[in-house]
């Protein structure tokens, strides 16, 4: 088959290539109804990324699940449509789609209201790092790995070597320590 040459199969064909797990249908399907799949997915999601993940998730379990597909119950291309609405849906109902939405939100909310008044945050200005430096080392490390160097609770424990609760309860001591400063 001459390079770039699109693939052109009956659904029949189709089928039978993809039960028979024959790379050539997922390349046809993919070539065929990549772009509808993703904008179907789109629709939910509303989020190019994850949307073009869940595609890819799509077309695994096209592959995965070819078995499963009976034509007395619909068309193939229905078929695919459910399964990656199926997937987009689930994505949105998840908990970690939910908390990245909710978390996005409040960064581009504060960094709206930043902008729009002007306000900026420095550390070092403020002298924060200062006081955090201050701090017994082992308050220091996991304030400077949280809050200035972004990790979370559970990468600075892995970081450290430290149980997760040891972490919280040096973040909490920590800023009460702090908290002195401005009282």
């Amino acid at each position: 088959m001459a390079p770039n040459k699109k693939i052109s199969l009956t659904e029949d064909d189709l089928v039978r290539a993809l039960k028979g797990q024959e790379t050539i249908a997922i390349q046809a399907l993919y070539d065929m109804y990549s772009a509808a799949l993703l904008g179907v997915i789109f629709r939910i999601v509303q989020h190019s990324e994850i949307a073009e993940d869940l595609l890819q998730d799509t077309f695994i379990k096209i592959w995965h699940s070819a078995e499963s597909y009976d034509s007395s119950k619909g068309r193939l291309f229905t078929w695919m449509i459910n399964i990656a609405r199926n997937l987009a849906i689930d994505k949105i109902r998840s908990k970690d789609f939910k908390n990245a939405s909710k978390n996005q939100d409040l960064e581009n909310n504060v960094d709206f209201i930043d902008l729009q008044r002007k306000v900026t945050f420095n550390a070092d200005t403020l002298g924060i790092k200062d006081m955090v430096t201050a701090l017994k080392p082992e308050f220091n490390s996991v304030l400077d790995m949280v809050y200035f160097k972004g990790y979370t609770h559970v990468e600075a424990a892995e970081e450290l070597n430290l149980p997760l609760g040891t972490v919280k309860t040096r973040i909490r001591m920590a800023i009460m320590e702090l908290r002195k400063h401005f009282n």
